[in-house]
């Protein structure tokens, strides 16, 4: 009865997407992306994958950022293999369709027993992982029945989610498809524990390795040194209006520090608005070359891509979307030894915001005023170097995942 609901849950969610498509951009690339679907994959493989391939799965582009160390990693070791990346979401699979550390990029069909069984005969994986939260009864119960070793890989769990419920069977039934977890703590391998799934190892979060990579590779952008022109740096990386609401008093109060605002979305209607909003003199990224940046506070990054990089330069940096839907990735900023700040209203899921908070290394905002508080306590030059301290060595005992999953594979391979 419940893979009935589940198989139902799924036709509901395509007819819900192609309606939305008629509307919404973001459904319409859901849509089109998956169009001919097996007639591409036929033309790639010529019905059947020859080589050896192993098979990366992530939902959107938080969860590559987990799964790329592995990816990358995986290339250097075993060069012999063939990649498939595939994404569920737009968001990842528009961004890094070009890619060039894996062989072919995807979208991942629905999960129907169909499209499952067509998708998995055509690749032949040899390896499967799937990063974080994805569990997909038909693509798992597949792999499971014909011995592909399927790796959940950087999953954490918690108690109220719903496998650990009386009534989470269903769901319960499809991790128990996997064929081994790296999870992020111990108390996931405890939960899991609990409902006899003992084919699990602590890696940690391959985030860390991620962005300590990003850290040694951080490329120097020339007009941002301009900008900084050697003052304090101030950096908003991925806000969200309700992040800005907060924000932007802030900057148009505070002085001897200049700011770089990273948008999540760039569409010209937020950018106006953010603009809109600043009674200090602001300007874009696309409009500093030749100009002289001496006389402008606020820098608004109007491109996808710089962030990671930017804050190589940020002497202190607020991370969007806790105001919101939820909390985007600190540990980009972390890496780097500087204070972090983030909104009070939704990050208590994200294990290093919980972490760092309680350490001293990233301080948690509730509105203007907060903000200022904090900020005023940080230019504190005792309390700064402590908390920056406080976030490298954070960063730096927690590397080490990717090590660990690839010395699993290691097994696999030889057997």
């Amino acid at each position: 009865m419940q893979l009935l609901f589940y198989n139902l849950s799924i036709q509901c969610y395509r007819w819900g997407i192609k309606l939305a498509s008629l509307f919404n951009a973001k459904a319409r690339l859901f849509v089109q992306g998956r169009k001919g679907w097996q007639k591409r994959i036929k033309n790639i493989t010529n019905g059947k994958q020859s080589h050896a391939l192993v098979w990366f799965h992530c939902s959107s582009l938080g969860e590559f950022e987990q799964g790329r160390p592995i990816i990358e990693e995986f290339r250097k070791q075993f060069p012999q293999y063939k990649i498939l990346l595939t994404f569920f979401s737009p968001s990842g699979y528009e961004i890094r369709k070009s890619y060039d550390k894996v062989d072919f990029v995807q979208y991942l069909p629905l999960d129907t027993r169909q499209n499952a069984s067509t998708f998995i005969n055509a690749w032949n994986p040899q390896i499967v992982f799937f990063i974080k939260y994805e569990f997909w009864y038909h693509y798992a119960h597949i792999l499971h029945k014909r011995n592909i070793p399927l790796l959940s890989v950087s999953s954490i769990f918690r108690e109220e989610q719903m496998f650990f419920r009386w009534y989470g069977g269903f769901q319960r039934h499809i991790l128990k498809k996997f064929s081994h977890f790296f999870v992020q703590n111990e108390t996931s391998k405890l939960l899991l524990k609990r409902i006899d799934i003992h084919q699990v190892s602590v890696a940690g979060d391959t985030r860390f390795d991620r962005v300590v990579h990003l850290r040694e590779q951080a490329f120097s952008i020339p007009l941002i040194s301009e900008f900084k022109a050697g003052e304090k740096l101030f950096i908003a990386g991925s806000t969200w209006p309700e992040d800005m609401e907060v924000l932007s008093p802030f900057i148009n109060e505070t002085n001897e520090v200049k700011f770089i605002i990273a948008p999540h979305e760039i569409e010209e209607s937020n950018l106006e608005k953010i603009e809109s909003d600043l009674s200090t003199k602001s300007i874009r990224f696309s409009q500093m070359e030749g100009l002289d940046l001496s006389s402008y506070k606020v820098l608004l990054i109007d491109n996808i891509g710089m962030l990671s990089a930017l804050y190589s330069y940020a002497d202190y940096a607020f991370i969007g979307g806790a105001f919101g839907a939820g909390l985007h990735n600190i540990l980009e900023a972390a890496t780097f030894g500087i204070p972090i700040l983030f909104g009070n209203k939704n990050y208590s899921k994200f294990q290093e915001a919980i972490t760092l908070n309680a350490a001293g290394g990233a301080f948690v905002i509730k509105d203007f005023e907060s903000l200022s508080r904090q900020y005023e306590a940080l230019c504190n030059e005792d309390e700064y170097q402590k908390t920056s301290e406080i976030t490298a060595t954070y960063v730096n005992e927690n590397i080490g995942a990717t090590e660990i999953i690839i010395r699993h594979c290691k097994t696999l391979i030889d057997q």
